[in-house]
């Protein structure tokens, strides 16, 4: 039963050959048995009420069709009932009194929350060994990373403890785990998503998006949970382009006459030999589904490193600045004064990536040196998002490349480098920077005794309000080729 998709578990649940119930109670006890660390809070009782819920949708004739499939979030939105900690000790113990949108759209869909997962401390990372509550493992190969920051979300999917996933992407957190555990993830458009509930990294930049097995099943998940939310500021309205939208409706295209950009700046230096010849076999199979590759130039990508970490530090210092101990979160103990609570609360709530970027982000718009970087790193924002603009349309009609330069790597082995972790993000966070959808699907494995069984992912990026298309490229691929249904030897 779990190494079904959603679409599949849809069928079932419609003709009534299993119940939400015994659906759930399947995937509650794969969970219990499972060592990864991808899961941070399960509530048996809460699942399985939402269950019988799901069950009378479906008997009563009112169900939709993700009426009673399971699902999980990650540890970012806020969730009535469970706890919602961001993976961070400064939330350990938070149960939030409200669902976050994209929670509560699922829910109204019939969808049946699992849990919630594992993720880098407040999204800050690649590797998911930022959580305050332990490493998750990756289900390929459990002495490598997941990636992050949901890399609880991959992982769970990747060793079906859930057919599907929330995720939010700032610089990569989407694609890149997503790549690393063999799985399916999109983020959408900036604005398409509801941020309303999800707790803030860098405004600008974070974005929530689905996790699964297949293309198919990401439609299926993120027609639900976009739209216009008008309590999140950042929120597109249908005037806008986001309109309720059915993104499975394009599935089945045929991908003749179709323009694949490939950006030379992709496959440059620092790109591992195993991930170019998985990405380049991909590309090569689209040409046999009738695309045509062009090549095209993205020249500022090299500079999406360097603005993204002034940027969302900057932030990040502003967003968290509200974790202070009065309110709600971590109070420390033995205080003398007020100051003296705010500091050894936050140095206690807070980890040291957390921390490290709150203090770039806070030096960065100090007075004398905002222009200096923070200004000027706005100015490169514009000019990569300027970069896609002038192919995208005009040359190509989506970009495929690498999601990272290399396939995972070990746990610990980059602890203490942090900008080894920021170079990881190179070919994801100009995407980000622009706002663009863009989508990981696995496309093959690394080499060589240690690799021969770590994922790659393919990246596809679009236009604005591409998704649809995105999703017909990657479904395309995926019936022609059947790295997406394989699994790890443990589940």
């Amino acid at each position: 039963m779990h190494t079904k998709t959603i679409k599949e578990l849809s069928e079932l649940l419609q003709k009534k050959e299993v119940s939400a119930v015994q659906l759930a109670t399947h995937f509650l006890d794969r969970i219990e048995k499972s060592d990864l660390n991808a899961f941070l809070h399960v509530d048996r009782a809460l699942t399985l009420a939402q269950a019988e819920e799901a069950d009378k949708r479906i008997a009563a004739g009112t169900a939709t069709p993700l009426t009673g499939v399971p699902i999980a979030h990650k540890d970012i939105f806020v969730t009535k009932g469970w706890r919602s900690t961001a993976g961070s000790k400064m939330l350990a113990n938070y149960v939030s009194p409200f669902d976050a949108t994209v929670v509560q759209k699922f829910q109204d869909a019939g969808m049946v929350t699992l849990g919630k997962l594992n993720c880098d401390e407040f999204a800050m990372g690649s590797s998911n060994e930022n959580s305050a509550f332990g490493a998750v493992k990756n289900p390929w190969d459990k002495s490598a990373v997941p990636g992050g920051s949901s890399g609880g979300s991959a992982a769970a999917v990747a060793a079906r403890l859930a057919p599907g996933v929330t995720g939010t992407d700032t610089g990569g957190s989407i694609r890149q785990p997503a790549a690393f555990c063999g799985i399916t993830g999109i983020k959408p458009t900036y604005g398409r998503a509801s941020r309303f509930g999800m707790i803030a990294f860098a405004s600008s930049l974070d974005q929530a998006g689905p996790m699964a097995q297949t293309a198919e099943d990401c439609a299926l998940l993120l027609s639900a949970m976009t739209g216009f939310d008008e309590r999140d500021s950042t929120s597109l309205s249908a005037e806008q382009g986001n309109a309720a939208e059915d993104f499975t409706r394009d599935l089945d295209k045929p991908l003749a006459g179709l323009r694949i950009g490939v950006p030379k700046e992709y496959f440059g230096e620092g790109l591992a030999a195993d991930v170019e010849k998985a990405v380049r076999a991909a590309l090569a199979k689209f040409v046999e589904l009738g695309a045509t590759l062009v090549d095209i130039s993205l020249p500022n990508t090299a500079l999406s490193i360097p603005a993204y970490y002034m940027i969302a530090p900057a932030e990040a210092s502003s967003n968290l600045s509200r974790f202070d101990g009065v309110r709600y979160g971590h109070r420390a103990e033995g205080y003398k004064d007020l100051q003296d609570m705010y500091k050894k609360s936050r140095a206690q709530g807070f980890g040291p990536e957390v921390q490290r970027r709150i203090m770039v982000g806070t030096y960065i718009l100090c007075h004398g040196y905002y222009d200096a970087y923070y200004l000027k790193a706005q100015k490169i924002r514009r000019k990569i998002t300027q970069d896609f603009a002038n192919v995208l349309g005009s040359q190509c009609d989506v970009i495929m490349g690498p999601v990272a330069p290399t396939v995972a790597w070990d746990l610990g082995s980059k602890a203490d480098d942090p900008v080894a972790n920021y170079l990881a993000d190179i070919f994801t966070l100009s995407t980000s920077l622009a706002g663009l959808p863009g989508m990981s699907i696995p496309c093959g494995f690394g080499e060589g005794e240690k690799n021969a069984n770590r994922p790659v992912g393919l990246q596809i990026i679009g236009n604005y309000f591409a998704e649809a298309k995105l999703l017909n490229v990657a479904h395309q691929f995926q019936q022609a080729t059947d790295w997406h249904k394989r699994a790890p030897s443990s589940i």
